[in-house]
C-alpha cells in the first residue's frame, strides 16, 4: 500500500520504518523536503523509502499517517494540501500537549473538543480515525513487546476507514481482541485526555513502556 507519514519525529519515525519493514511504499513528509531527520531516515531505508514536503507525502499516499506534533497538525495538514488528502484515511496519532509551562503538560483543547474533532472539520472530505495516540511510539508497532494482552483504540465517523485502520494495526501485531472501536471522533475527547494520566504513570513507574487493558463482566 502507498501509505504517506507526516511527521519525521520519534513516532513518524517509528511508524514510517515499521511500515516500510512490512513492505508498504512509504513516503516520509516533513514542512520542507531538505529536512535532516527526514533525510537520515531515508538513508537508514537504504532506498526502500523515500522523503518530501506534506504535499508530497500526502498526494503519495492512499492512506496517510498524522504523526506531527499535536500543535502544529492542522498547520501541518494545510500545507499538506486539501486536494491531496480528501477523500483519503488519515490516522490521526497526535495529541494536543502543551509544554510552554513545563512538566507536566497541559492539553491545548479539551473536555467540550479534542484535535481529531478539529481536523475533521478542518477537512470534512477526509476520513480521520483517531487511533495509537494512547501508547509510545515502540508499543504501537510492537504491540507484544508486552507481556499480556493490552488495548488499543479507534475514533471516527466512517466505518470502513476504521476497519482500514484496524487491518493497519493487526498488520503492526495488534489482536482482534486488543482493537476497541468507541465511536464516533467526538470519542478523541477522552483518547486525549488519557495523556495526561499517562504522563503521570509514565513518571511513577520510571518507563514510558506500558499499556492499560480493558477488562468487561461477562
Amino acid at each position: 500500500m502507498k501509505i504517506g507519514v507526516l511527521g519525521t519525529g520519534m513516532v513518524g519515525v517509528a511508524l514510517a520504518t515499521k511500515l516500510v519493514e512490512l513492505g508498504h511504499d512509504v513516503v516520509m513528509g516533513a514542512r520542507e523536503a531538505s529536512n535532516e531527520k527526514a533525510a537520515a531516515w531515508k538513508a537508514k531505508m537504504r532506498g526502500k523509502a523515500a522523503t518530501g514536503t506534506f504535499a508530497d507525502a500526502a498526494k503519495h499516499g492512499t492512506l496517510l499517517v498524522n504523526a506531527t506534533r499535536g500543535s502544529g497538525s492542522i498547520a501541518a495538514l494545510d500545507l499538506a494540501g486539501g486536494n491531496n488528502l480528501n477523500g483519503k484515511v488519515l490516522l490521526d496519532v497526535a495529541n494536543p500537549l502543551d509544554f510552554s509551562k513545563g512538566m507536566p503538560p497541559t492539553l491545548t483543547v479539551t473536555n467540550t473538543d479534542s484535535l481529531g474533532e478539529q481536523i475533521q472539520r478542518a477537512f470534512p472530505e477526509v476520513k480521520v480515525v483517531k487511533t495509537l495516540n494512547t501508547v509510545n511510539a515502540s508499543l504501537m508497532v510492537m504491540p507484544r513487546s508486552l507481556p499480556q494482552e493490552h488495548s488499543v483504540f479507534l475514533a471516527g465517523n466512517d466505518n470502513l476507514a476504521k476497519k482500514a485502520a484496524a487491518a493497519l494495526l493487526k498488520e503492526f501485531g495488534w489482536r482482534d481482541a486488543e482493537i476497541v472501536d468507541v465511536g464516533s471522533i467526538q470519542a478523541s475527547r477522552g483518547l486525549e485526555a488519557w495523556l495526561l494520566l499517562w504522563v503521570s504513570l509514565m513518571g511513577a513507574l520510571g518507563t514510558p513502556h506500558f499499556n492499560l487493558k480493558l477488562v468487561k463482566a461477562g
